[in-house]
């Protein structure tokens, strides 16, 4: 017959439950301050941003040896910009100075067959560039080829870099000068093209993907600064790596791509040179001015540098600064100083010169002042 007593159990006090507790957890290591537990894992610091590439594009004057390019190289790296790749499918070519020497400088090659033939593309697919500075154009000018293919040219590589790239930014080059024994029309040809590069410019460039003009023209002399009429000699190298410096710190202080601090845009301007009128010793012209940036500007700086010795002796729609050398400063009139993102305004020019009857021309540089 089953035992149907129930069992008793001892009868425990809410007092000697918390001591009762105590001697479970204790071997399990539970009650032991929060100090002696291992620290958690420290979170893996976060992955330094992706370099921004650079390529260089052109021809033998960037390519071999090229050594403006390590002379630039080392110039942003001791200015702080070490985020940096040069790239390019072409390896150094010669220079005997530390540098990424990647660059996409071909010798002989003209920018209108490159654009023709269609060889960039390949090219920006192997390396991805977020910025271009091109120098292109000289072997054209010396085939003779005109400053419409040349541009037309330029129009075509431009649209391949912005498929590769919608963001991409590009320096562009008012080529150094030439004066090839071999060549004699060439140093004339130089200043028809680069007088045409400023216009080609304004209306190609975009806020999401600016066109820069950086004038390699001025300054530069091909019997100090070339060992051939052509090629830069170690005084061209620096000359060129001076001149494209200031404008490529410029494009790495914005970082490619990010809109940036809508209360502080990034702010530019171009200036394009025409030629009016022209009569024995001297010549009318305009220059045309516009925002090319995202906001407001409320002035404008031109520095114009006319060619073949010519100077500017009367403006209107501007107030006139010269300097020795000929140079002209241009600042707006106060009341055509403000234009609107894309906006344009003009003034007028009287330039003498000593020069024959060749079409005039002139290098401008444009700088914006921010609307307040």
């Amino acid at each position: 017959m089953r035992d149907t007593r129930r069992l008793r159990l001892p009868r425990l006090s809410i007092r000697s439950l918390p001591g009762l507790l105590a001697a479970l957890l204790l071997p399990l290591g539970l009650l032991t301050p929060a100090a002696g537990a291992a620290p958690p894992p420290a979170r893996p610091p976060p992955p330094p941003p992706d370099p921004v590439r650079i390529m260089p594009l052109g021809d033998s004057i960037t390519g071999s040896p090229g050594c403006w390019r390590a002379l630039l190289w080392n110039r942003l790296q001791d200015a702080g910009h070490t985020g940096i790749d040069f790239v390019g499918t072409l390896p150094p070519q010669g220079c005997g100075i530390a540098h990424d020497g990647d660059n996409e400088g071909h010798g002989g090659e003209l920018v209108t067959n490159v654009a023709s033939q269609g060889l960039l593309p390949a090219r920006l697919a192997a390396t991805r560039p977020d910025i271009v500075v091109m120098h292109f154009g000289t072997n054209d000018v010396w085939s003779n080829v005109a400053p419409d293919r040349i541009l037309a040219a330029y129009d075509t590589l431009l649209a391949q870099m912005r498929e590769s790239n919608p963001d991409i930014r590009v320096l562009v080059a008012q080529l150094i000068p030439m004066n090839p024994a071999t060549c004699a029309a060439c140093a004339q040809r130089v200043v028809d093209l680069n007088a045409r590069i400023p216009a080609w410019a304004a209306g190609a460039h975009t806020s999401r993907s600016p066109v820069v003009v950086v004038d390699q023209w001025t300054g530069f002399d091909t019997a100090t600064d070339t060992y051939d009429g052509v090629h830069p000699d170690a005084s061209g190298d620096e000359k060129i790596a001076a001149r494209w410096f200031p404008a490529l710190a410029a494009q790495l202080e914005s970082t490619p791509g990010d809109p940036g601090d809508p209360g502080d845009p990034t702010l530019t301007c171009t200036a394009s040179f025409r030629s009016v009128s022209v009569w024995q010793g001297g010549y009318q012209a305009e220059v045309t001015v516009r925002n090319t940036s995202a906001a407001p500007v409320r002035g404008w700086t031109v520095t114009l540098r006319p060619a073949d010795g010519a100077r500017v002796t009367q403006v209107w729609n501007g107030t006139l600064k010269s300097a020795a050398d000929g140079t002209a400063t241009v600042a707006d009139a106060g009341w055509n100083g403000a234009l609107a993102p894309g906006a344009s305004t003009a003034f007028g020019l009287i330039a003498t010169t000593t020069a024959g009857p060749a079409a005039p021309a002139a290098t401008a540089d444009c700088a914006a002042t921010p609307a307040s």
